[in-house]
């Protein structure tokens, strides 16, 4: 079977373009769904766990490293977009090194500027659609991060309040103890000067 890049080297010239439109399509439609479906799963998993930390008990550690780990997943959608489009160019055979591709994308993905590596004239038009990728991949999770981000702070709000009215639960228990105690000790020592009365 011939490599990719053998196959698209026959492609004339004056059609490279158009197929490399393609192939930026392809993979623009094949990245938003990725991207859509793994953050669908992370929003999914977060309330999963936002339930269960509302159930038990309030510990305000654990409703922030919940929105810390929510971040951290969505940042790693990010990355393995900009992995699979390097991964692209390099079995298309676009750019020789790995290190070159993923800087490339990076760059191309976020919008940022081609830095020192070019994939060519007939090429190029994959960079823009890889921008392209990474406004949509963007937009998405900045729409869910704003819902995230509400229902942390409700979150937090909730938990603090539960764990204040544990704290006063608490406090009142040992204070009835200490009443109990002291009652306790006040009246044997009233009937210990009551024998001793006697």
């Amino acid at each position: 079977m011939p490599h990719v890049s053998a196959v698209l080297a026959k492609i004339p010239d004056e059609f490279k373009p158009m197929a490399a439109l393609v192939i930026g399509a392809f993979m623009l439609v094949f990245l938003v769904l990725l991207h859509g479906t793994g953050l669908h799963g992370i929003l999914v998993l977060r309330e999963r766990s936002e339930r269960r930390l509302r159930e038990g008990r309030p510990l305000v550690v654990k409703g922030l490293l919940l929105f810390a780990s929510t971040i951290f997943l969505m940042l790693t959608l990010h990355i393995v977009g900009f992995m699979l489009w390097a991964y692209a160019l390099l079995l298309l055979g676009l750019v020789p090194h790995a290190y070159d591709a993923i800087y490339f994308c990076a760059n191309a993905y976020t919008t940022l500027g081609y830095g020192n590596v070019d994939l060519g004239p007939h090429w190029r038009i994959i960079s823009p659609i890889i921008g392209i990728s990474g406004l949509f991949t963007f937009a998405w999770t900045t729409s869910a991060l704003v819902g995230v981000v509400a229902s942390h702070d409700k979150l937090i709000k909730q938990l603090e309040d539960e764990r204040e009215k544990e704290m006063r639960k608490r406090l009142t228990a040992l204070k009835a103890k200490w009443n109990a105690r002291k009652t306790a000790g006040t009246q044997a020592s009233a009937a210990e000067l009551d024998k001793s009365g006697e």
